[in-house]
């Protein structure tokens, strides 16, 4: 297990509390600029806290009350930073090599061979940084962070610099490259898909504050808060007064504008509170109106189109409820507006799938 406790004023300020176990990838995700690289480094040794500690099992690394500071080559760390950090005027097998200086020589060979056969750049080990792609090189990068058999791997947006079909072939070799690895992995990252894809447990990052972390398909539904929730992309945020709770407390009852919408039952909120509280894109439903066999709920709302925006084989749609200020918004497949007829202007009715609605913590 690593545990990470870092806090500090400035000149970035922090106040992070992680947790990573063994064999799990932990994806520390926010928007550019939010401190995510900074605590990557400060975990790797490279800078210091002015309060923190870092555990990695019984190894203290950092403890700034015992005056603890492991370098980095004590902590053992497996380091990809953004642009990779390769050595230009060395070839890809010495790049290597370079993290194998404890090892005899006769290990550092066959120990770099392994390495370059398992990122498949057999035949690619004698050219330079400029003479490989962007995915090549990142495999170089990842190769030398792992050669020296490291307790911990971390990785600075890998993917950042390479296309989109790279890309999704480079997820997949560190899915696989994963399952082998009895380590914690921790990625940096400012797309979401990618934690989604690729991540075990999420960590919410915004202006070096540590806003929620778990699993990520539980941030994605149960936001801590406006914030967390704009980091996951979750546009549809509301503000009701409660009406009270369904029999036998089934249900939490929402007013916005001239509808009662049915939520989870939230047992800390009360009759006559004003909550705030949010729907993803995949929680408002146009399908359940289209097909006239299925009853309609009671969160079926009336809605006007107020803007239509085409995006390759999806829609977003941006839509007016009366009575309500915030506007809702939705995605959906090209193929079921089309099926709907749905325009700018359009009067029509949409579900809000009562599992979806989250009703935020009070601050």
């Amino acid at each position: 297990m690593l545990s990470i406790r870092l806090q500090q004023p400035g000149p970035i300020a922090l106040d992070v509390d992680l947790n990573c176990a063994g064999s799990q990838l932990l994806a520390l995700v926010g928007s550019s600029g939010s401190g995510k690289s900074t605590i990557l480094r400060m975990i790797a040794g490279l800078s210091r806290p002015h309060l923190g500690h870092i555990a990695c099992g019984s190894d203290v690394w950092l403890d700034t009350d015992t005056r603890i500071h492991l370098s980095p080559q004590q902590r053992r760390i497996g380091y990809v930073p953004q642009h990779y950090g390769l050595f230009p005027h060395m070839s890809a097998f010495d790049n290597v090599k370079a993290a194998l200086h404890h090892l005899s020589p006769a290990e550092q060979l066959e120990r770099t061979r392994a390495w370059i056969s398992r990122v498949h750049l057999d035949g690619l080990e004698n050219r330079h940084p400029a003479e490989l792609s962007g995915g090549q090189q990142q495999r170089v990068a990842v190769a030398r962070a792992l050669a020296g058999d490291p307790s911990v791997l971390l990785l600075d947006e890998p993917f950042s610099a390479v296309d989109s079909a790279t890309r999704e072939k480079l997820h997949g070799e560190l899915a696989e490259l994963k399952k082998q690895l009895s380590i914690p992995i921790i990625l940096v990252t400012h797309d979401l898909n990618e934690a989604l894809m690729l991540a075990d447990c999420m960590a919410l990052i915004s202006h070096g504050k540590s806003l929620q972390s778990g699993l990520p398909h539980e941030l994605i539904a149960r936001p801590a808060n406006v914030a967390a929730a704009q980091l996951v992309g979750i546009r549809n945020l509301f503000e009701s007064e409660v009406l009270g709770h369904g029999p036998s407390q089934s249900h939490t009852r929402l007013k916005l504008g001239p509808y009662v919408l049915e939520s989870p039952y939230q047992a800390a909120v009360k009759e006559g509170d004003i909550v705030r509280w949010v729907i993803p894109d995949n929680g408002v439903r146009f399908r359940a109106i289209s097909r006239t066999e299925q009853p309609f709920s009671r969160n079926q709302i009336d809605i006007t189109i107020s803007k239509v925006l085409t995006l390759g084989d999806e829609v977003r749609l941006t839509m007016r409820i009366d009575e309500v200020e915030a506007p809702l918004q939705a995605s959906i497949p090209l193929r079921l507006a089309s099926e709907l007829e749905l325009e700018e202007g359009r009067r029509s009715s949409v579900m809000l799938r009562a599992d979806d609605i989250h009703i935020l913590p009070a601050l």
